[in-house]
């Protein structure tokens, strides 16, 4: 079993690595993909100013902006858990472990989607309009579907750890052995995320406001058509609030 889940997480990290080397070769799609980087963060802070101002959510909020919804490509990170796969298996419980293989997964599968959205993007820089028709073009809904259950998932088992008083305790012990074995970025990560959902005092309202907004978002999205979008409804509406 470590072994297999040290192989997922490898295998997501080559994706990763795999689609990084391919923009190192097109300069005009790695400016695509920054465009598209850049407009999607944007546009979660406009979904989620709400809760980026409110003092229970705010830290939340930002953890997943910048941790899983941000422009950055996280290379020094990624390239450490590379390097260090097997000692993460060994070292940190399993559940952590888990959520690291779904991190894993959600940025592998988030790196793809943002390549395949940029290959369609009509020009840069990225705006709604071109927003809309590029995820149209992808015909990708059961991708981002999938994108959106993996953000939650992991949100969900980070609510779970700060119940854990044992989980708690393990993370604070690990701190030290982390830097040592060279997992200091990883170390960071579980901190800051324990941190925003600890101050929260429990998480459902959070997690089901964002699986909310994320999913009429991807229905809005993946409408018919964009002449559907244009006549009004809830697609159109949805829409109308990209940045």
């Amino acid at each position: 079993m470590t072994s297999l889940i040290a192989d997922r997480i490898r295998a997501h990290l080559n994706t990763v690595t795999q689609l990084r080397e391919a923009r190192h070769g097109d300069p005009a799609l790695a400016d695509r993909v920054r465009s598209i980087k850049t407009y999607q963060a944007k546009r979660f802070e406009k979904s989620y100013a709400d809760l980026l101002a409110s003092p229970r959510y705010r830290a939340a909020t930002r953890f997943f902006l910048d941790e899983l919804y941000g422009p950055q490509e996280f290379g020094d990170r990624d390239s450490q858990f590379a390097r260090v796969v097997p000692g993460l298996v060994r070292l940190f419980p399993h559940e952590v472990v888990e959520t690291v293989e779904a991190l894993g997964q959600l940025h592998a599968l988030s790196e793809a989607l943002d390549d395949t959205v940029a290959r369609h993007l009509p020009g840069l820089p990225a705006d709604a309009a071109g927003y809309v028709q590029a995820w149209q073009a992808t015909g990708r809904a059961p991708a981002r579907e999938q994108q959106i259950a993996l953000t939650l998932t992991i949100g969900r088992a980070l609510d779970g750890f700060t119940r854990s008083r044992w989980l708690r305790s393990s993370l604070r012990l690990m701190r030290v052995p982390a830097q040592a074995a060279g997992l200091s970025a990883l170390q960071g990560f579980l901190e800051s995320g324990f941190a925003a959902f600890g101050a929260m005092q429990g998480a459902g309202e959070f997690l089901r406001l964002v699986g909310e907004r994320e999913r009429a978002l991807a229905a809005a999205l993946f409408a018919a058509d964009a002449q559907a979008l244009a006549q009004g409804g809830a697609a159109s509406a949805v829409v109308a609030q990209l940045p």
